[in-house]
């Protein structure tokens, strides 16, 4: 569900591109998603492959420079006669704003239509448990940031938003975070004068990597976000899978453990009470009170409430023993629980992506260990298993994916 206040492109795009103005904005929108997504064209290959005529190509190339669209990019090869000039986007024709969100942390980034960031990405110490009112803690901050970043807003296409949570399909509602019966796109578009899209960060991960990241070209990838809560992303059959209400994906919630800890889903031995940052922490501050020998003590200055999944992976870069078993603990019960994926969805690659990728030299053996214990040999050999290029930004990158595949949206 999408709340729109403001074209996105080039405005209505139905009917004949030959005698109606809203088709010749179908065909600029062609060839823009062309550009966008295989790099500058000449005139003869736009042709070929939107299997339209030279001349008709070459006007809609011609309006597209003048508006500032489109530029000049030099000179292609020939298979006889003159050398056709390349044509591609204008990077700063327009932008896109991402709004990644977490409960500890927001990250914020506006890139441009070669997918580069305009300013640094921004991380705020703010988030769905940090924030009393998280609503207009993000309006403010993407107000602030559209400012600072010195771009024409008028240019800027949609935002997109990656949120954790239950987002339902249908409705568009947000459980969990949001506690409103309006669709998320709603509440946040009420704020922006701008096409608003969200969806659930681990989907959004997915999104990123596979455009951007691991699973280009990849047909069953599974994008795990793992930081303070576990969250699965899949591309099944080269698409985002989402299930039947769009609650797919929560693989923190399989129950390992029927004689285990509460969760806060109000199950009992799901797999994040043992395997996510949260409890990695609790567990940090549980032993540390009670005796445990680890620099992290002192890294905190004696308060405990201060550890974080950072203050962890740093001491574990230091060598801190008890850090460094944290983390392998981590990642012996997470082998645990990716075994039961690979069984289920026999995937060609598994990417372990969010604030933990950091973490990679420490939670990758075992899990590497676990799964070679619990996974049919066969089957196993068939999933390799990665952390992510994108690093922590993966689902910010898929907020910009979003949008980008709605702009191109030709039906």
């Amino acid at each position: 569900m999408v709340m729109t206040k403001k074209s996105m492109l080039f405005g209505n795009t139905t009917g004949d591109p030959r005698t109606n103005s809203s088709k010749k904005n179908g065909l600029k929108l062609l060839i823009s998603k062309e550009l966008y997504h295989n790099g500058s064209k000449s005139i003869p290959e736009l042709s070929k492959i939107i299997r339209m005529s030279t001349p008709t190509i070459t006007r809609a190339i011609d309006e597209l420079i003048v508006s500032g669209f489109l530029v000049e990019e030099g000179i292609g090869n020939s298979s006889g006669g003159r050398r056709p000039n390349l044509y591609g986007l204008n990077p700063g024709a327009r932008f896109v704003m991402g709004v990644d969100v977490s409960r500890f942390h927001i990250r914020l980034g506006i890139f441009d239509l070669s997918n580069k960031p305009v300013v640094d990405i921004k991380v705020l110490n703010e988030g769905l448990d940090v924030s009393t009112d998280i609503m207009k803690t993000l309006k403010d901050e993407v107000f602030n940031f559209i400012k600072e970043s010195g771009i024409d807003k008028t240019k800027l296409m949609g935002i997109g938003v990656a949120f954790p949570g239950l987002n339902d399909l249908h409705t568009g509602i947000s459980y969990r975070y949001l506690g409103d019966d309006k669709p998320a796109t709603i509440q946040f578009a009420n704020f922006f004068d701008y096409p608003v899209f969200v969806e659930n960060d681990a989907k959004a991960m997915a999104l990123g990597e596979q455009a951007f990241g691991l699973a280009q070209g990849k047909q069953n990838v599974l994008c795990l976000n793992i930081g303070s809560d576990i969250g699965l992303g899949m591309i099944l059959n080269g698409k985002l899978y989402k299930g039947n209400s769009g609650f797919s994906g929560e693989f923190g919630h399989i129950q390992v453990d029927p004689e285990g800890q509460l969760c806060y889903c109000g199950k009992i031995g799901c797999l994040e009470t043992l395997a996510s940052g949260t409890t990695m922490i609790k567990k940090a501050r549980k032993e540390i009170t009670e005796g445990a020998t680890t620099v992290i003590r002192n890294m905190v200055d004696n308060d405990l409430s201060k550890i974080t999944i950072e203050t962890v992976l740093s001491a574990a870069q230091r060598g801190d023993q008890f850090a460094i078993g944290l983390l392998a603990s981590m990642g012996e019960h997470l082998g645990r629980g990716i075994a039961i994926l690979i069984h289920l969805f026999n995937p060609e690659l598994i990417i372990i992506g969010g604030e933990l990728t950091k973490a990679e030299n420490y939670i990758i053996d075992p899990i590497q260990l676990n799964l070679n214990k619990y996974t049919i040999a066969k089957i196993r050999r068939d999933s390799q298993i990665l952390t992510s290029n994108l690093g922590s930004n993966a689902g910010l990158m898929g907020t910009v994916a979003m949008v980008m595949n709605k702009v191109f949206q030709t039906t």
